[in-house]
């Protein structure tokens, strides 16, 4: 047997770490100086509630190599004969490293592969999501993870952030990149590492519209995944998976929720929408 690893910034689906058995690290979230476990101590609705008296001071860190080294102990002692581990990219968390760390001090007797990914948030969820496909294709732990690394290259994205001047201050908004009509809604993609405003809404029809669009304009047999923040936001589910669910281009749409490692960058009322090619 396989195991198969991933963290909480993926974002996962609980329906997805059903299908395929996957084993969620989680990230440590610290929320006005207490500590929580992302999808143990708090989930996505215990988050953003934060947001109703104020904006809370929020920081996330890497799971600890301890951490880490737990699961891959029992994994073993499950009957794993190999592990797959698929993570946020190391330029943007110590995931990977405290990974690697875990292995070097256990001396586990079996096969430890890990991927950086090199992506964050249901961009992971999307490598790991192809690594499972190969290995119930009977693939070996190389060909998941090349699976895996290939699929990284290809995930796209778009969506909605009303915390636009949070995600500016945090640099992730491009120069220059602004909507010309402050009414507007402007739906955004993240491309190397900033965001670019792709078009503008004038209501949540339009956002969505613009968002199947954008999706189905990105190639054929595509994996989708619909994220959203709080529950203001949740009706978006329906109105998304109507325009993709089914559509030529997409083979299957899941549905995700933006938790506090992701949406400690955008803030409530967030919907998204992140794509690969099936591979």
């Amino acid at each position: 047997m396989i195991a198969l690893v991933t963290d909480s910034n993926s974002q996962i689906p609980p329906s997805l770490v059903a299908r395929y058995g996957i084993t969620v690290v989680p990230l440590p979230v610290r929320i006005d100086g207490v500590d929580y476990l992302e999808g143990v101590d708090i989930d996505a609705d215990d988050f953003y509630r934060r947001f109703e008296s104020g904006t809370p001071l929020v920081a996330t860190a890497q799971p600890s190599p301890g951490q880490f080294a737990a699961v891959y102990d029992r994994l073993v002692a499950e009957g794993a004969e190999a592990i797959l581990s698929v993570h946020i990219g190391s330029v943007l968390s110590g995931t990977i490293n405290s990974a690697r760390l875990a292995v070097a001090a256990t001396g586990l007797t079996v096969p430890v592969r890990i991927v950086d990914t090199g992506t964050a948030s249901f961009a992971i969820t999307l490598c790991a999501w192809a690594a499972a496909e190969a290995l119930a294709d009977g693939g070996d732990i190389e060909d998941a993870a090349r699976a895996a690394e290939e699929t990284a290259a290809t995930v796209g994205n778009v969506f909605v952030v009303r915390a636009l001047d949070q995600a500016r201050r945090g640099g992730r908004l491009a120069a220059g990149e602004t909507a010309p009509d402050p009414a507007a809604i402007p739906v955004l993609s993240m491309d190397g590492g900033a965001m670019h405003v792709v078009g503008q809404a004038a209501d949540l029809t339009e956002v969505a519209d613009l968002m199947a669009a954008h999706v189905r304009a990105a190639g054929c047999d595509l994996r989708v995944g619909i994220g959203v923040a709080d529950a203001a936001v949740t009706p978006m589910w329906d109105e998304l998976e109507r325009r993709l669910a089914g559509a030529p281009e997409v083979r299957e749409v899941v549905r995700y929720r933006v938790g506090p490692s992701v949406g400690v960058h955008t803030g409530p009322g967030t919907v998204g929408a992140m794509y690969a090619p099936a591979w």
